[in-house]
């Protein structure tokens, strides 16, 4: 009996240590898994913020090619008329 037991408990921290060394392995895999994902990710949102930045740059000037000319005089006269709406609307008294 002692001599089957001896052999047991010898085995024991063998077996221990390869379920330990397994455990490892799968989570280092899932892990890895994990990061190799995120990785492409980001690669991806880099490439996508690539391209919205591209849009938006082209965007800006087909935006002032097809802005007409600005007229100053008419925009004077704008902002004058708006300056006495505001000042009649500040007489009116809030309730």
């Amino acid at each position: 009996m002692e001599v089957i037991s001896s052999g047991v408990m010898g085995l024991a921290p063998l077996v221990m240590s390869l379920l330990v060394v397994v455990v490892g392995l799968i989570l280092w895999f899932f892990v890895h898994r994990a990061s190799a994902r995120s990785n492409e990710q980001i690669e991806l949102l880099e490439a996508l913020l690539d391209q919205q930045k591209r849009q938006t740059a082209l965007l800006r000037r087909l935006c002032e090619a097809n802005e007409p000319e600005k007229e100053e005089p008419a925009k004077q006269e704008e902002s004058a008329q708006e300056d006495e709406d505001d000042g009649f609307i500040r007489l009116v008294a809030e309730r």
